[in-house]
């Protein structure tokens, strides 16, 4: 924790000391529009701005065990269908990228069928949200398995109808991505080949 104190001392301080800086944060606070919704997994050691080079204010992000998008449901009521809808009528961004990544817990428990009694939370999160219909996976990596999940969860988004409505008045678009940890390669989905491919 004191490396993370450390960092916000320093970056108050740069903050303080460059008055280009100030100028660029004191912008912030006029308000947020953002180019597009990152949807990502809780995951650690994905980090969307590192990914992206993405400044603040231009992401709208939404973290989720395993990135899952809830299936949309008249009447929901919930934090992923909330900010989705705040990034499509409020904020209007013009991309929605959702991106699955190596090495994931969320998917790999999924994809091996693993045994979280232990944690149950995440076990009736995993069932509620996760297909049942995952490949089975027991690589380290489950590349697969994400990439298919990655693909599911697009199809997901399309249901709601903020997202819809604004795909039919062509104001948005949908990416799959695909993130691995190990090598830092970022691949998206190619819907005419059906395959993830170097951005």
């Amino acid at each position: 924790m004191e490396s993370f104190i450390q960092h916000a001392r320093k970056l108050n301080a740069r903050i303080a000391e460059h008055p280009e800086e100030r100028e660029v944060f004191g912008r912030l606070a006029e308000g947020q529009s953002p180019q597009a919704l990152f949807i990502t997994c809780s995951d650690s050691r994905v980090i969307p701005s590192l990914i992206t080079g993405a400044r603040p204010g231009e992401l709208f992000e939404l973290r989720t065990a395993g990135n899952a998008v809830p299936a949309y449901r008249d009447g929901m009521a919930c934090s992923e269908a909330a900010t989705i809808e705040y990034a499509m009528r409020v904020l209007k961004v013009s991309d929605i990228v959702v991106c699955g990544h190596s090495h994931c817990g969320a998917v790999g428990a999924r994809a091996r069928a693993e045994d979280l009694n232990d944690a149950p939370a995440v076990r009736d999160w995993l069932a509620q949200e996760f297909s049942a219909e995952l490949p089975r996976d027991d690589t380290p990596t489950v590349a697969g398995a994400v990439q298919r999940h990655v693909c599911e969860q697009i199809e997901r988004l399309r249901a709601y109808p903020c997202v819809q409505e604004r795909l039919d008045a062509g104001e948005v678009a949908l990416h799959g991505w695909f993130y691995e940890v190990h090598t830092g390669l970022v691949t998206a989905h190619d819907p005419a080949t059906d395959a993830f491919q170097p951005v």
